[in-house]
């Protein structure tokens, strides 16, 4: 009987991070900081600390979810090909190089707010996306516009 435990233990751990994974989400930008889609692998630049400057010359100003949230799990393990717990030591080594990393933010609300008033600003989300505020740069899955 342990053993079947075990099994459906390991089984679960292993299932949960793949279901997180597969989470769609939204990367939006502020208005006016780029005018192209972006690639999984210039947002990974972005979000890495690599890509500080939009091509018109304003800062890019990165934001994050909390390490825990099922968004931010999604994100990190699709666009940067890590769990968050997983680029600690890479944070580290940055902060040796005077690099901080993205700014953490407590809910999808609090980015969309952050993007729309932030000159640069550039985060993820998986609830509605608003038509006016933001550019949505790049998508994953499928997520939903805000009803008007």
């Amino acid at each position: 009987m342990p053993t079947i435990l075990s099994l459906l233990a390991l089984w679960l751990a292993l299932a949960l991070p793949a279901a997180a994974a597969d989470l769609p989400f939204a990367v939006i930008a502020a208005p006016g900081a780029t005018d192209q889609h972006l690639t999984r692998e210039s947002v990974a630049l972005i979000f890495k600390r690599k890509q500080n400057y939009w091509e018109s010359g304003t800062r890019i100003q990165p934001v994050n979810l909390p390490p825990a949230h099922p968004l931010r799990r999604a994100f990190s393990r699709t666009i940067l090909g890590h769990a968050p717990e997983a680029l600690e030591d890479y944070w580290r080594e940055m902060y040796f190089h005077g690099v901080l990393p993205p700014h953490v933010l407590a809910s999808e609300e609090a980015v969309i707010l952050f993007v729309r008033a932030t000159p640069g600003a550039i985060g993820y989300v998986s609830t509605c996306v608003p038509e006016h505020g933001v550019s949505i740069v790049l998508t994953v899955g499928e997520v939903p516009t805000c009803p008007k």
